[in-house]
């Protein structure tokens, strides 16, 4: 707590920014007085799961051009117990594939929301159907001319 101001922290890669990214950073703003979102670094990302699409500088431009943030910052480790000493945040907002993560900050006085993302999109999703969207272009390309016509 900032004063009287209850403080929210969300963080994500927020790569191929899409619907589902902006409900979660919309859920988390409306929990609180100031929202802080945090976006992983490309350092960090790589360090957990393939490197993202989209590179860092955009990807935190993308976010601060949305209403919902107050402050924008780089997110450089996953283990959120310093951020709260140094940001001062109550509750930290996360998707649910992160279920029992972030429970240790719990014993810091945070609440922990995990986010349902439900139905919709994801990135990981995204990128599937832009590769096999890729696929299909690259084998009508391929056979863009009958077998039986041969080119000289």
């Amino acid at each position: 707590m900032i004063g009287n101001k209850t403080v929210v922290y969300t963080s994500g890669t927020f790569d191929m920014l899409h619907a589902n990214h902006i409900k979660m950073i919309e859920y988390a703003r409306a929990l609180g007085d100031i929202l802080i979102v945090g976006v992983n670094t490309d350092e960090l990302v790589a360090s957990y799961k393939s490197e993202p699409i989209i590179p860092f500088d955009e990807r935190i431009a993308l976010v601060k051009a949305l209403k919902y943030p107050d402050i924008v910052i780089p997110q450089k480790s996953l283990d959120h117990a310093d951020k709260v000493k140094k940001l001062h945040f109550d509750i930290f907002v996360v998707g649910d594939d992160w279920v029992g993560k972030y429970d240790y900050l719990e014993e810091q006085g945070v609440t922990v929301v995990y986010f349902p993302y439900g139905q919709g999109i994801s990135s990981t999703e995204l990128k599937n159907r832009i590769y096999e969207r890729y696929k299909k272009l690259h084998h009508e390309a391929d056979n863009h001319f009958p077998n039986d016509i041969q080119i000289k």
